[in-house]
């Protein structure tokens, strides 16, 4: 009699396991977390879970990757835009949307919460952190300084400076979406933010 073959389900998506393990992680801290729990939400055995991921350790630490990988996109998707203005509007606004997406039980940032708190002993999340977030700020500095050489920005534009606050417009969406603020009044803020550093940086006529 053939024996059953185990391993994996068959459906069994990666993208979406480590998401719904990030926000488990983020629920409840690493230390709070329990294989145990981690494989009633991904719905794997023990062993499967281990043949997938190989540790809870691992697990958090590429689940906390990919989740980053959301914010890296939008950014370069961002930087992408032909118009300045438009590069501006979609780093904030498509930030606020990915903050209060209606599948994520916790809204905010995961890498900005206090969630990260516990996990010193796993994936430095404080230096990842630093590295995506340096990452992001670099291509749009890029995206400024091009800005600048093209005519969208006044000659005596400091692109560190306008680069720096549009990154502190972020961080502070990010910050109130992580203390419950909604979709509506953070997209307000965002669009104020966008329409502000328009008029602050309209070429001269």
């Amino acid at each position: 009699m053939p024996q059953p073959k185990r391993g994996r389900p068959r459906a069994f998506d990666r993208d979406r396991a480590l998401l719904d393990a990030a926000r488990l992680f983020w629920r409840r801290g690493y230390s709070g977390t329990s294989t145990r729990d981690l494989t009633a939400q991904l719905g794997l055995s023990t062993s499967s879970l281990y043949g997938a991921f190989g540790s809870k350790a691992e697990l958090f630490e590429e689940a906390v990757r990919t989740y980053a990988e959301r914010y890296r996109e939008i950014y370069e998707q961002a930087v992408a835009a032909p118009e300045f203005r438009t590069v501006v509007e979609r780093v904030l606004t498509d930030s606020v949307h990915e903050f209060t997406r209606p599948d994520d039980e916790h809204p905010g940032c995961l890498l900005s919460s206090a969630a990260m708190a516990d996990s010193t002993s796993t994936l430095d999340t404080s230096a990842y952190f630093a590295e995506l977030q340096g990452h992001n700020e670099r291509i749009l500095r890029a995206r400024v300084e091009r800005a600048l050489k093209e005519g969208e920005l006044p000659t005596d534009s400091d692109a560190s400076a306008l680069t720096g606050l549009i990154q502190s417009i972020w961080h502070g969406l990010s910050a109130r979406a992580n203390l419950g603020a909604d979709r509506t009044d953070l997209l307000a803020v965002a669009r104020l933010g966008h329409t502000l550093i328009c008029r602050a940086t309209a070429p001269s006529r």
